[in-house]
């Protein structure tokens, strides 16, 4: 692994260390036998000389006899002062033995120094790395979240400051993530405020009007107690559906996801908004390709285009007609719900499925939240909804949910 690299060298370049002055102590102990084993060999050649000169008859082979016999347990050079087994009989060999005994401790010395040298180095990189972590931090903690990637090695300290980089934007981008979301509550908070004000304001002044004039005729009283009702109708609409898609944004939402038709999703559209469509005389026709089926949220995908289609009913001309018209691919199936009535501007389409943004030429009891809300509801079932519009000639709506290759959401049905 990467972060194991350099301790590999640190070790690798300990061993090479070991192992060459390990060589050293071998050749020193080497050459330290081969001197002994010369000296000692010159000073029995010496006796050797002195016997055969003093001793001319003695046979040869009676002196290899004896140097080349067993150890024997006399101590002859007891009586010329020597101790066989303290003293020294070459002299010469002492000098040698404490010449070889300050050179390998110079190796063993220059060897260990050499490992401290490495260790120290080794920790001293450490420690370079550990202020480069944090100074690091410290830029990170002024704001400054630029990495110089020159910088980055592949040691396990490097790895330590990539990961506490990445960690710090994390939190970074959660805090701002959070900021975002104070931001967006503040604003759907203000937003909410501004929605609720006006039917608030009109059941306040037809309670007043009531309440000020015992009097009032019956049909001037029911005329207003219907607003009041309808109004509280509008404010009961809107805080649920601001429930709904706060509870979508929020994941609080759990989908029972099934196997469900097309077909079953588009005729229970139909028939919510059926009451409407006699009101505009407006017939709604469905293609007979609806035959496939999706996985997702019976309920809630029912109420998303339910409200597509209201939303197009609400644009279109009277006596007129909707189509909405199903295909398949082997990557989504597509709903397309398509009307001819007044159409829609670009800047309403490319605004018309944010929260609370109401068309030039939405109804006086446009809340723009239906919208909002189905888009969140057909994301959440690994769908994507858009809009094609052109002004006086109708909008259509293009939903498609797609299949989940790995047996997630939306298998195909085959």
């Amino acid at each position: 692994m990467k972060n194991k690299e350099y301790l590999k060298y640190y070790l690798l370049q300990s061993l090479i260390v070991i192992t060459i002055f390990s060589l050293l102590l071998v050749i020193v102990n080497t050459i330290e036998y081969n001197q002994y084993k010369r000296n000692f060999n010159y000073k029995i050649n010496a006796i050797l000389e002195k016997v055969e000169e003093k001793y001319p008859n003695l046979d040869q082979n009676d002196l290899v006899e004896i140097l080349n016999s067993k150890e024997t347990e006399d101590n002859v050079l007891k009586d010329y002062g020597y101790d066989i087994a303290k003293d020294s009989y070459v002299s010469k060999n002492d000098n040698y033995n404490l010449i070889f005994g300050i050179t390998k401790f110079g190796i063993l010395l220059v060897a260990f120094i050499s490992l401290i040298y490495l260790f120290i180095k080794h920790n001293l990189k450490n420690d370079k790395e550990i202020d480069k972590i944090i100074k690091c931090i410290e830029k990170i903690n002024h704001k400054n979240y630029e990495l110089d990637l020159d910088e980055l090695s592949e040691d396990k300290l490097s790895i330590l400051k990539q990961e506490i980089y990445k960690t710090t934007i994390m939190l970074k981008e959660n805090a701002e993530n959070s900021l975002k979301d104070k931001i967006n509550l503040k604003n759907s908070l203000q937003d909410i405020s501004h929605q609720l004000k006006t039917p608030l304001t009109s059941i306040n002044i037809l309670l007043d009007n009531i309440i000020d004039d015992p009097k009032m005729d019956d049909e001037t009283r029911q005329r207003f107690i219907k607003n009041i009702k309808r109004e509280i109708t509008n404010i009961t609409f809107l805080v649920q559906s601001i429930l709904k898609l706060s509870k979508f944004e929020a994941n609080t939402i759990t989908f029972i996801r099934e196997d469900v038709s097309v077909k079953k999703i588009v005729n229970e559209t139909i028939k919510n908004v059926s009451n409407l469509c006699d009101l505009k005389n407006i017939n709604i026709e469905v293609n007979n390709k609806c035959q496939n089926k999706i996985n997702c949220d019976y309920k809630w995908q029912v109420e998303a285009l339910t409200n597509i289609v209201k939303n197009a009913v609400e644009y279109s001309y009277n006596d007129n007609k909707i189509l909405i018209e199903c295909d398949d691919n082997n990557v989504y199936t597509q709903i397309k719900i398509k009307d001819f009535g007044k159409g829609m501007d670009k800047e309403d389409a490319e605004n018309i499925f944010k929260r609370f943004y109401k068309g030039k030429d939405a109804g006086k009891d446009s809340i723009g939240i239906g919208l909002s809300l189905s888009k969140a509801i057909i994301e959440k079932d690994n769908g994507r909804v858009s809009v094609e519009s052109i002004k006086d000639k109708g909008t259509t709506f293009i939903i498609k949910y797609f299949y989940n290759i790995d047996g997630g959401n939306n298998e195909k049905d085959i």
